[in-house]
């Protein structure tokens, strides 16, 4: 069985296909049919009929977003499969963040990101809860430097806890700076993406974007500043509490976290759990729950992460 979808342009197709064709292998893949283009536009065959009707459906939705200007790449397809195959439609109405960053296309991609981002915006709280690779803290860092550029904060101040992932580092050299960088080397590779290297290097010169482990948040109050707590499986109560007494006025901050990955000791991200237990209820603060199909990584990141969740 052969379909066929009309092209307006060479530039449709090359967006389409992706670098070396990437693109339409992953769609050949997850749609089990095989793609080619020529002149009178791109064909699509396939042995089995639903298979080659979803794959034009998707295809067509694709070239929709095409059209509106969207620029593909491998990982935006994955995440439209993934969309698609949810819930038969490829969300395209996300919005974009941090427009004048010109190599990167910062936004939310799925349903649960736009609800984020959303939330993000009308909430003074919010932590953004699930596994990993769905964009808790590329997104929050997006936010805060969205609010940093259009004056709505004064400042950014990232953190988490400085706490070895299942393997003992053991005595680091160098200065103090240099000993917690690898604990805090993920705020700062977000925030590389979001801007200008020069401009964050005189940023964190002048204490405009500040990042340092948690311990250094105490006794201290937090005004005019966009806050990101990374890593927030890995805080006690008493430290969780502590941060998030922190919070000063005309300030806003996301607490990020995945509960199946705690570094504490036994396992148990004891002051998330607690935050979820004790502030659910607050006007104010909002929780946002994410899933492997929130993931935005490899295609097989997704499965990797639902084949754990049904251990759990």
């Amino acid at each position: 069985m052969r379909k066929k979808i009309e092209i307006f342009s060479n530039q449709e197709i090359k967006n389409l296909f992706g670098s070396r064709d990437e693109n339409i292998r992953l769609i050949e893949d997850a749609f089990d049919v095989q793609i080619s283009s020529k002149a009178d536009g791109i064909h699509l065959t396939s042995n089995k009929k639903r298979a080659l009707d979803r794959a034009v459906d998707f295809l067509v939705g694709l070239l929709g977003i095409i059209r509106q200007g969207k620029e593909l790449n491998k990982q935006d397809v994955a995440v439209y499969i993934s969309d698609f195959k949810r819930s038969g439609n490829i969300t395209s109405n996300y919005s974009q963040l941090n427009k004048d960053v010109p190599t990167k296309s910062v936004g939310p991609k799925t349903k649960g990101q736009y609800e984020y981002v959303e939330a993000i915006k009308k909430y003074d709280i919010v932590f953004g809860i699930g596994p990993a690779g769905t964009g808790k803290t590329y997104l929050a860092m997006a936010m805060a430097v969205e609010a940093l550029k259009n004056g709505r904060v004064r400042r950014i101040i990232l953190t988490r806890p400085a706490i070895e992932a299942g393997e003992s580092l053991g005595y680091l050299p160098g200065t103090f700076v240099e000993k917690i960088s690898p604990y805090l080397r993920p705020l700062y590779d977000a925030l590389y993406d979001m801007m200008d290297a020069a401009r964050i290097e005189k940023y964190l010169e002048i204490g405009i974007i500040e990042v340092a482990p948690l311990a250094y948040m105490r006794g201290r109050t937090l005004n005019d500043a966009f806050i990101i707590l990374d890593e927030a499986q890995n805080c006690s109560a008493e430290q969780m509490k502590m941060f998030l007494t922190r919070l000063g006025f005309d300030s806003k901050a996301v607490i990020t976290g995945d509960i199946t990955q705690s570094d504490l000791p036994g396992g148990k991200p004891t002051g998330l759990l607690q935050a979820k237990e004790l502030l659910s209820s607050i006007d104010g603060i909002k929780f946002i729950y994410f899933s492997y199909e929130d993931v935005v990584r490899h295609p097989l990141v997704q499965q990797i992460i639902e084949a754990y969740e049904k251990t759990v």
